[in-house]
């Protein structure tokens, strides 16, 4: 459902902010942005951390593979535009065919075995939570996975199967490739916060 204070703003400030941002983008300024300046004092500054934390904050993960973690949370979640978004900012840091071939199968994509074992972890706390198990994580440590990589990818996944939600929810607007690339950019300058 969309709610039009979140496609126009729902101030003054947030209306002009939306337009400035917009035309500096040169493309629609897509509605996960538009929704963190809804109600901001509701929900923007936890999220915002949260995400700015788990996304850009020190880990044993690079950037893009954490971008590729929520794409991945995103594909099992059936929402096209996260998906988009954050296999956008992946590309940035990784070889385009490496992130097709992981949302394709990451069981036969060329990635690392630590990370290969990472994404069933994701993948079973997403779509089977109740049937994840410690076995599980002792797979991924022998894999070459540590604990602390375990424990970030768990943030990534927790924080975007959540987020994956509310932008199916909200139906947000899917933008073009050429329109995530350009976020990509912006989001890879700016972080979440």
């Amino acid at each position: 459902m969309r709610l039009p204070e979140v496609e126009r703003g729902d101030s003054l400030r947030s209306r002009t902010l939306i337009r400035i941002i917009s035309m500096m983008l040169g493309a629609r300024l897509p509605d996960a942005a538009r929704v963190a300046f809804y109600h901001k004092d509701f929900l923007g500054p936890a999220l915002g951390a949260w995400t700015q934390e788990a996304m850009r904050g020190p880990s044993e993960w690079s950037v893009a593979e954490r971008e590729l973690m929520a794409a991945m949370v995103a594909k099992w979640n059936s929402c096209p535009f996260c998906v988009g978004a954050h296999r956008a900012i992946a590309v940035r840091g990784m070889d385009n065919a490496v992130a097709d071939a992981c949302l394709d199968d990451y069981h036969t994509a060329p990635i690392s075995d630590p990370l290969r074992a990472t994404l069933a972890v994701l993948e079973t706390m997403t779509l089977h939570p109740g049937e994840l198990q410690a076995a599980q994580a002792q797979t991924a440590i022998n894999a070459g996975a540590t604990r602390r990589q375990l424990t970030d990818a768990a943030a990534v996944a927790a924080l975007f199967n959540i987020i994956t939600r509310y932008a199916n929810a909200l139906d947000f607007v899917i933008p073009t490739e050429a329109e995530f690339d350009k976020a990509a950019g912006m989001m890879l300058k700016r972080g979440y916060a």
